[in-house]
C-alpha cells in the first residue's frame, strides 16, 4: 500500500507533476482508500509485534494480549477490505473507457479471499473478545437466577 501512494494510475502529467487522474471522483477514493489501507495495515502489524514482544507475565494474558490480539485483527481485516476497495477503484479507473463489464466480476473475486477471512476469524474474534471482555466464570447465574 505503500508503493500505491507513488504509483498512481494514469500517472503523471509531464509538465506540472500533478496526477493526471486529479479532478475524478474515482481518483479521490483511491487516495482515501489507499491511505487508510495503509494506517490500518500499519497499525495491524503494530499490534502482532506488541503480542511478539511482550513479557508474558500472567497479568498479561488476561487484558493485554487479548487486548492486542482483538485491535490486531480487526485493522486487519479492515486493512484488507480497504485494500481490496482500492483494488477496485483502480481497476474501474484504469478500465472505465473500453471494458467496464470486466471490472464487476474481478471485484468479486476480489473480495472472496476478505470474505473467507471474515468468517475463518469472526467466531475468533467473538470468543477473544467475550472471554476477555464478558462475564466471569464468577459472575454467571446459578439455576434460580441469583449469582455465586
Amino acid at each position: 500500500m505503500f508503493s500505491a501512494l507513488f504509483t498512481l494510475p494514469g500517472g503523471f502529467d509531464q509538465y506540472t507533476g500533478l496526477p493526471l487522474f486529479l479532478h475524478r471522483s474515482s481518483f479521490i477514493a483511491y487516495i482515501v482508500s489507499d491511505a487508510v489501507s495503509l494506517f490500518s495495515s500499519t497499525s495491524s502489524m503494530l499490534m502482532f509485534l506488541g503480542m511478539l514482544t511482550s513479557r508474558y507475565r500472567e497479568e498479561d494474558f488476561l487484558r493485554s494480549l487479548p487486548m492486542k490480539l482483538i485491535i490486531g485483527l480487526s485493522t486487519l481485516f479492515f486493512s484488507m477490505a480497504t485494500m481490496m476497495m482500492t483494488f477496485g477503484v483502480a481497476l474501474m479507473i484504469f478500465l472505465k473507457e473500453r471494458f467496464d463489464w470486466v471490472s464487476f466480476p474481478i471485484m468479486l473475486l476480489a473480495s472472496v479471499p476478505v470474505t473467507l477471512f471474515a468468517l475463518l476469524q469472526f467466531p475468533l474474534l467473538v470468543d477473544i473478545f467475550l472471554s476477555t471482555y464478558g462475564p466471569g466464570i464468577f459472575d454467571k447465574p446459578n439455576k434460580r437466577g441469583r449469582f455465586l
